[in-house]
């Protein structure tokens, strides 16, 4: 991979969304993770999960895209991180109805999601 995609601002953005969802995700978990008192789990711990697995694709589907030839299967790639990107923001949605004082950093989230989808905007016109 060149070491053009590293310094690309929306491979770095999507590096910093990973990071900020792991530790929002390490942080719910906590609260999240204790059993309720008729004995059944917190569901929303399942979206912890959800929104590290989606941010963590971003960057390879970012790539793809990148080093891919033909148009056609450079669009499925910047298709993939536009819905990864929808889903990373309606979990962040669900997260907030949480009982957790870890929902408090959702917004810094979703802040830095916006922001990258100015940029995947302007990225997708580019390739």
């Amino acid at each position: 991979m060149s070491t053009h995609l590293y310094h690309s601002p929306i491979y770095q953005k999507a590096m910093e969304i990973i990071t900020i969802s792991r530790s929002i995700s390490t942080y719910l978990n906590h609260d999240l993770a204790y059993l309720k008192p008729d004995g059944k789990e917190d569901l929303h711990i399942y979206f912890t999960g959800d929104i590290v697995q989606q941010s963590t694709s971003l960057a390879p589907e970012i790539e793809k895209a990148e080093l891919e030839r033909y148009s056609d299967k450079k669009h499925k790639h910047i298709a993939s991180v536009k819905r990864l990107t929808n889903l990373l923001y309606k979990n962040c949605r669900r997260l907030e109805n949480s009982n957790s004082n870890g929902k408090d950093y959702l917004p810094i989230l979703r802040s830095e999601l916006k922001k990258f989808r100015k940029l995947q905007h302007t990225w997708s016109l580019t390739l």
